[in-house]
C-alpha cells in the first residue's frame, strides 16, 4: 500500500473565472515510513523491540492518572537480570545480544497482554503491572517474572545461565495525591530500582517490595559512599595487623592487614560498615590498592628490623570488583616493588563466593597472580557449595575455616568431622589450613588435634596496631625459644 500527497492548483482563465483544476500527486510512502520509523526508535529499544525507558515512563503516568479516577491499583517492577557480563566477555557481544532478546520475550509471555514490559538498559527491565494494588499478587507477578528467566537460555547452540532480582514499588494514595501523574511515575520507577538494588544486597536471586524504610537507606549509602570516596584523601582510613601463628609452635609466620575507617561522625568502622558500597561506586579500587601498597611497606619495615622472619607473608584481602578491574595486577606487582618485597611474600585473600561467581576477569587475575608466585588465599571456606577440587582450579595455596565452624569446635562434637575433613582434603591438595575466629584456649588445643596449620583470632591477638604487632612477635618467638630450650613457654599457645 502506497501514500500519496495530493497538491490541488486552481487554474484561472483569462477573466480570472476558474477554467479547471490541476492536482499533483506525490508518492510520499517511503518518507512516511522513514518519519514512522524515526518515531519508533524514539520510543522502543532498537535491540528488543521492546518499549524503551521514555515510553514506558508515558505508559505509567498514563496509568497512574487513569487510576485517580478509576480506583485501580498501579505497580511498577524492576528487574535486573544475571549473566550478560560473563556472556559478553567469554562468547562474545552477538550471543550477549540473543540473551538480552530472549530474556525480553520470556517477560513477555510471562506477563499479562495489558502489562508494559520494557527495557531501560544493559541488563536491565521494567514492568508496568495497571489494575495491581496487593502486596501479596505483586509479589507473585514479581516471582513468575523472576522464575521465567532464570536458568538456561540456549543462544546460537550455547547454553548460557542467567538469574534475576526484582524491586516491586506499588503507587499509594499519597503519591498520587503528593505528586503529578508524570513525576509519580519516575518515583516508581527510581522506588522499584531502590528495592531492587536491595534485593541484591540480600543475596541476588530475589524479590523485594519497596518500603520508606529502603529510601532512608539508599540516602544513607549515598552519604556513605560520598564520604567513602573523600576518605582517603583525608586520611580517615587505618590499617590495623593480626597475627597469623602456627598452630604447633606459636611463631608468627604471617600478618593479615585489616582495613579501618575512623569516620568523623560514626567513629572506627571496620569493612562490612562500608565494604558493599565502596564495591557500588568505586572506591574500593584505590582504597584496595593503598591497603596493598601500605601493608607491603609495613612487612619490609618489620623484616628489616628483625621483629619478622623472611619467610612470613602478609595477607590482603581483596573484593570481586578488584580481580575484575584489568590493570589490578599490574598495580599489585608494582606495589609490591615498590616496597621492596618478593611477590612470594604477598597473599591475597578472595572469598569461596568470588571463586563461585563464574566471572572470568577473576579467573584471569587469579591465574596471572598465581603464574608471578603471589600467594592465593580462600577465605571463609565452607560457606558456599563448592568443592575443594573445583576450587583447586584457582590454583590457591591455602584456605581459611569460615568462623561458623570454629565457632562449635569442640562444645558437642558435631563440625569436628566436617574440619577434620576438609583438613585433609586441604591437605592432599598441598593446601594449607588457617583456623580464623578462634576466641578460645579450648578451640585451639582442639583445632591443633584435627590437623589445622595456622591459627588467628582474638584469643591470640586482636587485630592491633604496628607497635603492638612488634612486641607480639617478639614475645611469640622468645616464647618459641624457651620451649625449645627447655622452659615453661609462656607463649600464645598452650600445652
Amino acid at each position: 500500500m502506497r501514500t500519496l500527497a495530493l497538491t490541488l492548483h486552481v487554474v484561472r482563465g483569462a477573466d480570472s473565472r476558474i477554467d479547471h483544476y490541476s492536482v499533483i500527486a506525490r508518492d510520499v510512502t517511503e518518507h512516511k515510513q522513514m518519519q514512522a520509523e524515526l518515531q519508533r526508535q524514539a520510543t522502543h529499544d532498537e535491540l528488543t523491540g521492546l518499549p524503551n525507558r521514555t515510553l514506558f515512563l508515558r505508559r505509567v503516568a498514563e496509568a497512574l492518572d487513569r487510576s485517580r479516577t478509576l480506583r485501580r491499583g498501579v505497580t511498577v517492577m524492576f528487574i535486573d537480570f544475571d549473566g550478560l557480563k560473563n556472556v559478553n566477555d567469554t562468547i562474545g557481544h552477538r550471543f550477549g545480544d540473543q540473551l538480552i532478546v530472549s530474556v525480553g520475550k520470556r517477560l513477555v509471555n510471562a506477563t499479562r497482554p495489558s502489562d508494559v514490559v520494557a527495557r531501560l538498559s544493559g541488563d536491565e527491565f521494567a514492568v508496568l503491572a495497571e489494575g495491581v494494588s496487593d502486596e501479596s499478587l505483586a509479589l507473585e507477578i514479581a516471582e513468575r517474572l523472576r522464575a521465567s528467566i532464570t536458568g538456561q537460555h540456549v543462544i546460537h547452540g550455547v547454553e548460557v545461565t542467567s538469574g534475576a532480582s526484582v524491586g516491586i514499588a506499588i503507587a499509594t494514595n499519597a503519591l498520587l495525591a503528593e505528586q503529578s501523574p508524570t513525576d509519580a511515575a519516575l518515583t516508581l520507577l527510581v522506588n522499584a530500582d531502590t528495592a531492587m538494588y536491595r534485593a541484591k544486597q540480600r543475596g541476588k536471586g530475589r524479590c523485594e517490595i519497596y518500603s520508606e524504610a529502603m529510601r532512608t537507606q539508599a540516602r544513607d549509602r549515598l552519604t556513605l559512599g560520598s564520604q567513602l570516596e573523600r576518605a582517603l584523601a583525608k586520611s580517615e582510613l587505618a590499617v590495623v595487623y593480626q597475627p597469623i601463628v602456627s598452630i604447633h609452635t606459636g611463631r608468627v609466620v604471617a600478618v593479615e592487614a585489616l582495613l579501618r575507617w575512623q569516620h568523623p561522625e560514626r567513629g572506627m568502622l571496620t569493612p562490612p560498615a562500608f565494604l558493599d558500597v565502596a564495591e557500588e561506586t568505586g572506591a574500593i579500587g584505590p582504597i584496595g590498592d593503598w591497603v596493598i601498597a601500605s601493608a607491603a611497606r609495613t612487612l619490609r619495615e618489620l623484616i628489616e628490623e628483625g621483629t619478622l622472619e623472611r619467610s612470613v607473608t602478609m595477607h590482603v584481602n581483596v573484593s570481586p570488583r578488584q580481580l575484575s578491574d584489568a590493570g589490578f595486577v599490574e598495580r599489585t606487582t608494582n606495589s609490591a616493588a615498590a616496597a621492596g618485597i618478593d611477590l612470594r611474600q604477598l597473599v591475597l585473600e578472595f572469598t569461596e563466593a568470588t571463586a563461585l561467581a563464574g566471572n572470568p576477569a577473576i579467573t584471569r587475575s587469579l591465574n596471572a597472580l598465581a603464574r608471578l608466585d603471589v600467594r592465593l588465599s580462600i577465605d571463609d571456606f565452607g560457606t558456599g557449595y563448592s568443592s575443594l577440587a573445583h576450587l583447586r582450579n584457582f590454583r590457591a595455596a591455602q584456605l581459611k575455616l569460615d568462623g561458623t565452624f570454629i565457632r562449635n569446635v569442640g562444645r558437642d562434637g558435631a563440625d569436628d568431622p566436617i574440619v577434620r575433613s576438609i583438613v585433609q582434603l586441604a591437605h592432599s591438595l598441598d593446601m594449607s589450613v588457617v583456623a580464623e575466629w578462634v576466641q578460645s584456649a579450648e578451640q585451639l588445643q582442639r583445632l591443633r588435634l584435627l590437623g589445622c596449620d595456622h591459627a588467628q583470632g582474638n584469643h591470640l591477638c586482636e587485630p592491633t596496631t604496628v607497635a603492638e604487632l612488634r612486641d607480639f612477635a617478639r614475645r611469640a618467638a622468645a616464647s618459641e625459644r624457651s620451649r625449645h630450650s627447655g622452659g615453661t613457654g609462656a607463649g600464645p599457645l598452650p600445652e
